[in-house]
C-alpha cells in the first residue's frame, strides 16, 4: 500500500540555494493603484520607439519572410553580431568582431550562463557590496564562497580587495562599472586602472556588465576597466535600456575562445537560440535610424528626472540622509541612520502608498540593513515631487522612532 503522507525533498540543492526575487515580490504585491511605486527597475515606456519598431517589423517580414519565423544559429543574426561589434570598435576601440559576440535572451540570461560554466561548488568570486541582485541570484545556483566588496563613491575599496587577494584565490570578479545597480555611481578613472592592473596580477576573470552606460546625462564616459584589452575579460550589454526590455535583447562580447564556446554550448542546451524574429527588428531598426539621437532623448528625459528626484530629497527628507547623485542610469542609493532597517521602513511606506526596493537583496548576508535603493525612470517629475513628499514624511517620524 502506497503511503500518501510520505515527503519526497525533489530539488536539488543548486535549486535550494537560489534565493527568490524580493524586487519580483514586491512588484507583485503593488496592485494598489494609488502607490507611487520607486521600486522597479523600468524604463520609462514613453522612451520606447513604437512607430519605428513597427515600421522594423514590417520590412523584416516583407524582406525575410520564413527567415524571421525559422529556428536560427546560437550565436544570433550575424548582422546584429557586426552591428554591435562595429559601435564599441568606434566607441571604445575593443578591436572585436562578430564572432566575439553572442546573442543572449537579455543580459540577464548572459549572467546565468556564465555562472553555469564558471562556478564550481565553493569557487571564491568578488562582487560588489552593495551588489546586483540579479547576479547575485544567478550566481547563487552554482553555490559559490561570495566576497563582497565595499563599493565607494568611485569603485571598489581598493584596501579591502587586495587584502582579500593576498590569501585568497579569486575565479572572477563581477562589477556593474557605469550607474551601478543598486547605488547608481560610476567607478573612477584611477579606480578603473588601478582594478585592470589587480586583474593583470592576480589572473582572475573580470565580468564587466553594463547595461546603463549609454545612459550618461553627465560627464564624460570612460573606458571599461578590462575589456578588449585581455583574455580575462567578459564584457556585457544590452538594448532593454535604449530601445525596449521587452523584446529581451542582451550580449555578451568576450575575447576568450573558451568561455564563448562554453558559454554557447550552455545556450544550446538553454534555448537554442535568442528570439530571432526580436533579432531582425532591432537590427532593422538600428540600420535604418538614428540610434544616437533616440538615446539623447532618453538621457534628456531621464536628467529631468534624476533632478526631480534630487530636488525633492533636498527638500523632503531629514537632514541626516544621505545619498548619491548618479551621472545616467536609473537609480539612487539612500542611507538612512545606522541601526534604521529599511525593510521595516518598507512596511510602513506602502501603507503611506509609496514603495521603494529596501537594500537587504542587494547583499550577500547582512539583513535589516539601513539602505534602499530609487528609481526614477518610471515616473513624471509630479509624481516623483509627491511620492518623495510622502517618503519624507514617513522618515521624519521613522527616524524619531
Amino acid at each position: 500500500m502506497i503511503n500518501t503522507q510520505t515527503e519526497y525533498n525533489f530539488l536539488s540543492q543548486q535549486a535550494k540555494s537560489t534565493p527568490p526575487s524580493l524586487i519580483r515580490a514586491i512588484l507583485k504585491a503593488m496592485q494598489d493603484d494609488e502607490i507611487i511605486s520607486f521600486a522597479g527597475g523600468m524604463p520609462n515606456p514613453i522612451s520606447f520607439p513604437e512607430k519605428e519598431l513597427s515600421v522594423s517589423m514590417q520590412n523584416v517580414v516583407k524582406k525575410f519572410g520564413s527567415k524571421v519565423f525559422q529556428y536560427s544559429i546560437t550565436a544570433g543574426l550575424l548582422e546584429l553580431r557586426e552591428y554591435i561589434a562595429d559601435r564599441y570598435n568606434r566607441k571604445f576601440n575593443l578591436g572585436i568582431n562578430a564572432e566575439n559576440i553572442i546573442i543572449t535572451t537579455g543580459s540577464q540570461q548572459a549572467l546565468d550562463l556564465l555562472a553555469k560554466v564558471l562556478i564550481d561548488k565553493n569557487d571564491n568570486i568578488l562582487i560588489e557590496k552593495p551588489g546586483y541582485l540579479g547576479a547575485i541570484q544567478a550566481f547563487s545556483q552554482y553555490q559559490p564562497t561570495f566576497h563582497p566588496i565595499t563599493l565607494e563613491n568611485d569603485g571598489m575599496n581598493i584596501n579591502e580587495l587586495n587584502n582579500l587577494l593576498s590569501n585568497r584565490k579569486i575565479k572572477f570578479g563581477y562589477v556593474v562599472p557605469n550607474f551601478q545597480n543598486p547605488t547608481g555611481i560610476s567607478y573612477s578613472k584611477e579606480k578603473r586602472d588601478k582594478l585592470y592592473d589587480i586583474i593583470k596580477k592576480n589572473n582572475f576573470l573580470l565580468i564587466e556588465d553594463d547595461p546603463y552606460g549609454e545612459l550618461r546625462f553627465e560627464g564624460e564616459p570612460l573606458p571599461y576597466i578590462a575589456a578588449g584589452d585581455t583574455q580575462n575579460s567578459v564584457l556585457l550589454g544590452s538594448f532593454s535600456k535604449t530601445i525596449t526590455p521587452g523584446m529581451r535583447l542582451g550580449y555578451m562580447i568576450t575575447k576568450n575562445d573558451d568561455i564563448r564556446i562554453a558559454v554557447n554550448t550552455a545556450k544550446e542546451a538553454a534555448d537554442l537560440h535568442t528570439n530571432i524574429f526580436a533579432q531582425y527588428v532591432i537590427w532593422d531598426y538600428l540600420i535604418n535610424n538614428d540610434f544616437d539621437a533616440h538615446i539623447q532623448k532618453i538621457k534628456n528625459l531621464y536628467k529631468i528626472q534624476s533632478t526631480a528626484m534630487i530636488e525633492a530629497i533636498k527638500e523632503f527628507f531629514p537632514q541626516n540622509i544621505k545619498y548619491t547623485i548618479p551621472q545616467g542610469g536609473m537609480f539612487l542609493w539612500v542611507t538612512l541612520p545606522e541601526g534604521l532597517s529599511s525593510m521595516k521602513l518598507f512596511d510602513i511606506a506602502i501603507k503611506n502608498k509609496v514603495a521603494f526596493v529596501p537594500g537587504d537583496p542587494f547583499y550577500v548576508a547582512e539583513k535589516n540593513v539601513n539602505a534602499l535603493r530609487l528609481n526614477y525612470t518610471n515616473a513624471s517629475p509630479e509624481t516623483i515631487k509627491t511620492g518623495i513628499k510622502r517618503l519624507g514624511e514617513i522618515l521624519k517620524n521613522y527616524t524619531l522612532m
